[in-house]
């Protein structure tokens, strides 16, 4: 059965745009948080190198504290963000997911209760999202089923950027505090940095897919109101303006 249209329907739909805008805040201050991880990192690499050339010779043990702390420091920064922009981002997730089920019900594969819990499930996380997210997009597209779905490129380029860092992260998960030789501290310094650079891309690319799908969802809505006012007879629009 086709979605009723109609004022009731149009009613149902929610603007997204000021949580958008607040979820492309906070991603911001997610790159912003990495940016200076990066920085920290790279200053703990250049007192760790130095400082462990000719066999611990030149250690300087004031400096190597502070470049831990400073490490630290930017990681506890970094958790704090991505905290705060989570959750906003689920509740912006899940109100486009609802409207994209007033625009079509019949472009998605799972629930809408999958917006929010597809982040949660082991493993499926890495693949469940995408889907919603995917059929949030389809229904999203301006023009709806008389016209082909946006061009995707922005959301598969934001997801494997994603999971790309979660992997990583996943595989070198406590190689700063187990590390012990000068290669391994060295190295966990690096691979650090590296996550870092790939999750400012992923917060970018984040940006550009919550921009894009929130004014899709404007574009689409707009579509509706005219489509639904267009329905209405005229000798009605005159008696509502009448009164």
């Amino acid at each position: 059965m086709p979605t009723p249209e109609g004022p009731q329907t149009a009613r149902s739909l929610r603007s997204p745009v000021g949580l958008g805008k607040a979820v492309c805040v906070l991603l911001g201050s997610v790159a912003v948080a990495d940016v200076l991880s990066v920085g920290a990192g790279a200053y703990a690499h250049q007192v760790y190198a130095d400082g462990m050339a000719d066999d611990f010779l030149r250690f300087d043990e004031t400096a190597a504290d502070r470049a831990d702390t400073l490490y630290q420091a930017s990681g506890s920064l970094q958790a704090l963000t991505f905290l705060a922009t989570a959750v906003v981002f689920l509740i912006w997730f899940r109100r486009v997911r609802r409207n994209a089920e007033v625009f079509d019900a019949h472009a998605h594969s799972l629930r809408p209760g999958w917006a929010i819990g597809a982040w949660f499930v082991p493993v499926g996380n890495l693949w469940l999202p995408h889907r919603v997210a995917g059929g949030i997009w389809t229904a999203s597209s301006p023009g709806g089923s008389n016209r082909a779905p946006a061009p995707r490129g922005v959301l598969h380029a934001w997801w494997a950027v994603l999971v790309g860092s979660e992997l990583l992260s996943r595989l070198t998960n406590g190689l700063y505090t187990d590390a012990e030789g000068r290669d391994e501290v060295l190295d966990s310094f690096g691979l650090g940095m590296a996550i870092d650079a790939i999750n400012i891309a992923a917060a970018v690319l984040a940006i550009l897919f919550v921009r894009r799908l929130t004014a899709m969802q404007g574009e689409r809505a707009a579509e509706r109101v005219a489509r639904i006012d267009s329905s209405i007879p005229p000798e009605r629009a005159e008696w509502g303006r009448a009164h």
